[in-house]
Order: structure tokens, then C-alpha cells, then sequence
């Protein structure tokens, strides 16, 4: 089973943390994990562009001068794409990017992610944050210190308030619940910073 360090808000080491290899050490599954990703930022796209085509554009009916003997190329519509003001050729119209993911492979994914961080050495467990009040300087220390200030992701297991304001401040830094873990957010931040609850609530669902 992979074992990483358990620190305080201090960023002390306190001790070790033993991690269940059901998802912390399962084999990784690349292609699982890209299909995950492509579909998350699918998803996320709202699909609202568009474009007027030639017959969108108001104008145009008239035929702009007769067809032959003018010495001038052949017209029928002054909103031709081939004109300014005219319509756009080929454009993007409202459309639905959303991708559908089997919940087999999507479990799969995620256990490749987390077992990725832990083969990186990129887990750490925090015994608990302990602020009444929002506090960036503490976490600024706190990731200075452990070395993890490039793209820290919190993982919690309940909302609290003071952490996230805290941390919003914190350029790349990113506070997540345990219910809203996701491949690419795991993928995108270097270093995961987790309470042992949420590990353990990880290991409760995951770890089937």
C-alpha cells in the first residue's frame, strides 16, 4: 500500500498516511483517462456560437446587375460570402458538444489519476486546517514550505468557507469537495492536498 506524509497547517510532517492501493495503486489506464478529459471540456462548452449564412442575412433579392455583357464576373446576390457585408460560408450554428462516458470507464480514470499523483509523489494528507477566518498568508506558508505552490488542489470533505477564500487568492491554487473529484482537475494541478476524510470517503466509493 503507498504511504505518503501527513503534515499540519504548519506544514510539519506529522507522520505517514497509508493509502489504499485499490485506487491509489491500480494500474493506469491512459486511453480511460484521455476519453474522460476530451468529454469534461466537451461538456463544459455551451454551444450558443453562431453565424448567418447568405440566406440569414437580410438584403440581397435583387439580382445586383444583368448577367452578361457587363465585363464584371457573373452575381446574383450582394450577401455572397464572396462579399463584404455578405453572408458567412460554412459557419458555426448552435450545437450540442456533449459526450456521454460509461460509469465503468470513468471509475477507471479516476483510479489511474489518483494512483498517477501517489506514483509522482504528488499526495499530501493535512490533519485538518483549523482557521476561524480566511487566512492566505498561512496557506501561502504552508505551500512554500512543502514545496507545492505550483497548482495545489485542496480536496475536502465539507465546505468551509475560510479555506476557500483563502485559497481563491493563491494564483493556480484551487479548492475542490471530495464529491466534485474529477480527472481533470487531478491531472491539471501538480500536487493534491487532501484531509484524511476525504481520502477515506475516495477509498469508501473508488475503491470497489
Amino acid at each position: 500500500m503507498p504511504v505518503v506524509k501527513q503534515v499540519n497547517i504548519n506544514g510539519d510532517v506529522i507522520g505517514d498516511f497509508e493509502l489504499s492501493g485499490n485506487i491509489w495503486d491500480a494500474p493506469v489506464h491512459v486511453p480511460a483517462m484521455h476519453q474522460v478529459v476530451v468529454a469534461q471540456l466537451a461538456n463544459r462548452r455551451v454551444g450558443t456560437h453562431n453565424a448567418k449564412d447568405r440566406g440569414d442575412v437580410r438584403g440581397g433579392g435583387r439580382k445586383p446587375w444583368r448577367q452578361k455583357h457587363t465585363g464584371r464576373a457573373r452575381a446574383g446576390s450582394t450577401r455572397s460570402p464572396l462579399w463584404v457585408g455578405g453572408g458567412v460560408a460554412h459557419g458555426p450554428h448552435p450545437r450540442d458538444y456533449h459526450q456521454k462516458v460509461n460509469k465503468k470507464v470513468r471509475r477507471i480514470a479516476l483510479r489511474s489519476a489518483l494512483t498517477l499523483k501517489a506514483q509522482e509523489n504528488g499526495v499530501l494528507v493535512i490533519d485538518k486546517f483549523g482557521l476561524d477566518s480566511p487566512r492566505t498568508k498561512t496557506f501561502v506558508y504552508f505551500l512554500e514550505k512543502l514545496d507545492c505552490a505550483k497548482k495545489p488542489l485542496f480536496l475536502v470533505h465539507e465546505s468551509d468557507a475560510a479555506v476557500t477564500k483563502s485559497v481563491t487568492n493563491i494564483p493556480g491554487a484551487h479548492v475542490l469537495h471530495v464529491d466534485s473529484v474529477n480527472v481533470y482537475d487531478l491531472l491539471n494541478h501538480k500536487k493534491l492536498i487532501a484531509t484524511p476524510e476525504a481520502v477515506r470517503k475516495l477509498e469508501e466509493v473508488f475503491g470497489i
